[in-house]
């Protein structure tokens, strides 16, 4: 088969704002989300047992950039290299011993959830506010899927409403605060991205 039969990647903001794309320029947006993830992870709200972070902010902003594949490759790298000692999950935290944190889990459900983004985004629902919002919440909610089990687990817990207590209801409104964000954020930067167009 030619490389013309392929079919093309769908375009997301990344490819516009870097269209000569590469093994290498891919490699450098992956490591770079990466690196946005370990940074908004110290943006922390303290709690117990699972804190309020920036994370799933920019679990969605980078995979709502890059797309569903290279938004996971993304959230693959971030834990990864987590788990091999950068201290870049929240409060500066890394290293193998993390995956006894009863918030591991949710790290573990990043990956998920920016390829989620990715994936409405590929579809160009990152281009209209509500459609966004509802592709956001649902990247939003994908953690929660490993995360709650994973600190049940951690911390031997058994009781429905306690588990819902600690893991799911402090992070509804966050959850659903960052998704408007990141919902108000891609289609400006759309718009900015189409007056910079018209101005070449």
């Amino acid at each position: 088969m030619s490389t013309a039969a392929l079919p093309a990647r769908p375009a997301v903001l990344a490819d516009r704002l870097v269209p000569r794309s590469s093994v290498l320029t891919d490699a450098a947006l992956v490591v770079t989300g990466a690196a946005v993830v370990g940074l908004l992870a110290q943006l922390t709200i303290p709690m117990w047992p699972v804190p309020i972070t920036g994370q799933t902010l920019a679990v969605i902003l980078v995979g709502g950039a890059l797309g569903m594949r290279r938004g996971a490759a993304a959230l693959t790298t971030y834990l990864a290299l987590g788990l091999a000692g950068v201290p870049w999950f929240a409060e500066a935290g890394g290293g193998p011993a993390y995956v006894l944190m009863p918030s591991f889990g949710f790290i573990v459900g990043f990956v998920a959830a920016a390829a989620i983004a990715g994936w409405f985004a590929e579809r160009a629902w990152d281009r209209r506010p509500v459609l966004a919002m509802v592709g956001f919440c649902a990247a939003t909610a994908a953690p929660f899927v490993v995360g709650v089990p994973w600190m049940a687990m951690v911390l031997g817990l058994g009781d429905p409403a306690t588990i819902l207590a600690y893991g799911v209801t402090p992070f509804i409104v966050p959850g659903l605060v960052k998704a408007a964000l990141a919902a108000a954020a891609f289609p400006l930067a759309w718009r900015l991205v189409k007056v910079l167009d018209g101005r070449a």
